[in-house]
C-alpha cells in the first residue's frame, strides 16, 4: 500500500475516562490517522486486534491525568505496513506486534483503530501460515509467558513446570513454550477444559473444581518437585504460594502475573494479606521459596526469540472467539467473564479471515 492511499480520518475505539469498558469506551468515526511519523516508526493498517486483561484493568484503575485520555484502546495487533518510513520493514508487509502500556500512555496509540503508529521494533513479520485473526493475539500474552519462563524463572530443558490457569491465553502459550524445550508441564483448569489444554501438550492435569489446587498438589506432590510454578491467572489467593514447599523444589521459583483485587474493601484486604505473606520473615512462618512478579516489558531480543517459536510452528495461536469491530463491548464482556479459553479477537478489517 502506498502512503497516498492512507485516509485522513479513521474509525477507532477511544477510552474517554477511567471506568468499565461499558461506561467509558466510545466508537468514534472521525479520529485523525497519524500523519507524522518519527524516525523508526511505521504506520500499520490494522487488520485484527486482541483483548487483554491489562486493557480493561488499566482502563478501570489509572486516573485520567496519568493515562492522558482520551486514547485508543488495546495493545495486540496484526496488520499490513502502510508506511515503512525508511525502516527495515516494507510497505505491504504483514506483521504482528503490540503496544506496551508505557508506550500507549506516551503516544495515545492503541490497536482498536484502523491505523496505528508504532515503532518498527515492536513489529515482527507475520508467518504466511497464519491468518490475521490467528495472529492478532500472539504477542502480549505470548511475550508475558516467554519472559516469565525464560527471563525470570530461567526454565531449562527437562525441568518440571506447573501452570495455574492452563486455559488462559498466557497459560496456553507458556505450555507450548515449555514443551518446545522438552519440559514436563502440569496445569490446572476446569475439568471441562482438560481435553482443550491437553491438545497443547500438557502432561498432567489438575481440576480446580475438585478442590483447592494447593491442597490437591500437597496431597499428591510430584517427584521430583516442580522447578517452576507459574501463576497465570492473577488473584488474591496466596495459598498456592504459601503451601508451595510441599510441591516446589528447594531453589525453585514461583512467578505470578500479579495480585488483582476483585473490587471492594474485601479484595484489597486480601491483597494486603497476599503482600504480607510474600514478605513474611522465616522467623514468623515465612516460606523458603522465591516469589517473582512478571510485568511484561518491551524487549526486542525477547520478541524476536519468541517469534522464532511462532515461525517454527512450536507456538500456535489459541483463539477463543472473534468479534466484529462494532461489537467491541461484547468482546470485553467475554474476556471479563473469565470463561475465555485463549484469545478474544476483534476484526478491525471485516474482510479478513
Amino acid at each position: 500500500m502506498s502512503t497516498q492511499s492512507v485516509p485522513q480520518i479513521q474509525k477507532a475505539w477511544l477510552i474517554l475516562r477511567k471506568g468499565k469498558p461499558s461506561d467509558v469506551l466510545a466508537l468514534k468515526q472521525d479520529v485523525a490517522v497519524p500523519s507524522k511519523l518519527s524516525k523508526g516508526e511505521v504506520l500499520v493498517r490494522v487488520q485484527a486486534a486482541a483483548m487483554n486483561p491489562v486493557g480493561y484493568k488499566v482502563m478501570g484503575f489509572l486516573p485520567n491525568f496519568i493515562a492522558r485520555r482520551p486514547h485508543v484502546a488495546e495493545h495486540d495487533f496484526t496488520g499490513i505496513i502502510a508506511n515503512a518510513n525508511g525502516t527495515e520493514l516494507e510497505n505491504g508487509q504483514a506483521v504482528y506486534g503490540f503496544v506496551p502500556v508505557q508506550l500507549k500512555l506516551k503516544t495515545k496509540q492503541g490497536s482498536l483503530a484502523q491505523y496505528l503508529r508504532v515503532p518498527a521494533s515492536h513489529c515482527v513479520p507475520r508467518p504466511s501460515t497464519l491468518t490475521p485473526t490467528q495472529a492478532a493475539g500472539l504477542t502480549l500474552s505470548g511475550l508475558t509467558a516467554y519472559q516469565a519462563l525464560f527471563n525470570i524463572a530461567k526454565l531449562e530443558p527437562g525441568q518440571s513446570l506447573f501452570i495455574n490457569g492452563g486455559s488462559t491465553a498466557v497459560g496456553i502459550y507458556a505450555t507450548q513454550l515449555a514443551k518446545a524445550i522438552g519440559c514436563t508441564v502440569t496445569v490446572s483448569a476446569s475439568g471441562k477444559k482438560e481435553d482443550f489444554v491437553r491438545s497443547f501438550g500438557v502432561d498432567n492435569f489438575v481440576d480446580y473444581t475438585k478442590g483447592p489446587v494447593h491442597e490437591q498438589l500437597a496431597r499428591n506432590p510430584p517427584s521430583p518437585k516442580f522447578h517452576v510454578i507459574f501463576e497465570a491467572v492473577g488473584g488474591t489467593d496466596v495459598a498456592l504460594y504459601t503451601s508451595s514447599e510441599a510441591y516446589l523444589a528447594p531453589g525453585g521459583i514461583f512467578v505470578s502475573v500479579g495480585i488483582h483485587p476483585h473490587g471492594g474493601m474485601s479484595g484489597y484486604k486480601q491483597a494486603l494479606h497476599y503482600l504480607w505473606e510474600l514478605n513474611r520473615p522465616s522467623l514468623f512462618g515465612g516460606i523458603q521459596r522465591k516469589w517473582k512478579l512478571i510485568l511484561v516489558a518491551f524487549d526486542r531480543e525477547s520478541l524476536e526469540r519468541y517469534s522464532e517459536f511462532v515461525a517454527d510452528g512450536k507456538v500456535k495461536p489459541a483463539v477463543d472467539s472473534v468479534y466484529a469491530f462494532e461489537d467491541v463491548q461484547e468482546a470485553y464482556a467475554r474476556i471479563m467473564s473469565s470463561r475465555a479459553s485463549g484469545k478474544v479477537v476483534v476484526k478491525v478489517d471485516p474482510t479478513v479471515e
